[in-house]
């Protein structure tokens, strides 16, 4: 295992808990969201409202594509899932985890999130949208962490250290 690659929901805390991740690992981090917000010169929620849905997947696909690092957590976008050359991409140096937080949290979490540059079809509901990409979170992910309204950051990276160091066992032994 060389990458950790935060899979989840937008608002699942993916860039947070990846700060803190790599902290506590001594690993670098890189949020995709922003690698691709550099590498199109634009806000997400501005290539989404001028280019599209597809034009947007298309540079997500690229930016995730673009990924080579070590030793790195790495917090995707939560539409990467619906990309399966990217996810094959980050796959191969990297284990998968997949931050699960209930619908309720998240609605709470991100209120009104149609600036916040979300991959959406025109009318789709957050619910939609959770419905659609829980079965690829949990098709794609090594490790599962149900993040509650009460886990702190601390609490989040600490199961999901202590589930990647078990794991790591566990290939070693195998």
């Amino acid at each position: 295992m060389n990458n950790i690659v935060l899979i989840g929901m937008p608002g699942s805390g993916k860039s947070t808990v990846g700060v803190v991740l790599a902290k506590r690992l001594g690993y670098d981090f890189l949020d995709v969201d922003l690698l691709i917000s550099r590498q199109q010169n634009a806000r997400l929620q501005n290539i989404l409202d001028t280019r599209g849905l597809t034009a947007f997947l298309e540079c997500e696909k690229k930016a995730g594509m673009s990924v080579v690092a070590q030793e790195t957590v790495i917090a995707t976008g939560g539409s990467m899932v619906l990309l399966p050359e990217a996810m094959a991409h980050l796959g191969r140096e990297g284990t998968f985890v997949y931050l699960d937080v209930p619908l309720p949290e998240l609605e709470k979490r991100l209120g009104n999130f149609s600036s916040r540059g979300v991959a959406m079809k025109p009318g789709q509901t957050l619910a939609d949208i959770y419905r659609e990409r829980r079965p690829y979170y949990e098709k794609y992910a090594d490790v599962t962490v149900t993040v509650s309204s009460r886990s702190t950051l601390e609490d989040v990276a600490e199961e999901l250290a202590g589930k990647l160091n078990h794991l790591m066992k566990d290939w070693i032994r195998g």
